[in-house]
């Protein structure tokens, strides 16, 4: 099974992160320019929440707030999710589907040190069954 760990070393990607008296705008912007759905945000070097498009649509949008001066503190999930690096890629679609959630922050000794998005680890999934079926049609075919 894959760890998160090596998840993120073929990732490769770079997190993007927000402070929480950013404006909701900056926020967007980055995730615009970042293409990502969600940015955890981070003060004084630790997690305090997360900020997703979700939050964006239900709690700015649909209560009628300004992105433009709306702070990021008051629109944030300030309880947030965590999986370490030795978790596997299955426990984190387990906990992403109970908790319907997109996206888990990934802290190694309370340090962030990468995301994972339900989108990796469906494409992490999938490429391993794709390789499991691989290897069971050469080994049912002789490997012709």
């Amino acid at each position: 099974m894959t760890t998160v760990r090596q998840l993120l070393q073929a990732k490769n990607a770079e997190v993007w992160t927000v402070r929480p008296d950013a404006l909701v705008y900056e926020a967007l912007q980055m995730m615009a320019e970042k293409d990502v759905g969600a940015l955890p945000v981070v003060e004084g070097g630790r997690v305090v929440g997360i900020f997703s498009e979700r939050d964006y649509a239900r709690k700015v949008v649909l209560k009628g707030k300004s992105s433009r001066t709306s702070p990021v503190r008051e629109m944030m999930t300030a309880r947030v999710l965590f999986v370490s690096p030795a978790e596997t890629v299955e426990e984190c679609m387990k906990l992403m589907t109970e908790k319907r959630v997109r996206h888990l922050p990934v802290l190694e000794e309370g340090r962030l040190v990468g995301i994972v998005s339900i989108g990796d680890a469906v494409k992490k999934v999938i490429a391993d069954q794709q390789f499991t079926i691989e290897v069971l049609e050469k080994y049912i075919t002789g490997g012709r």
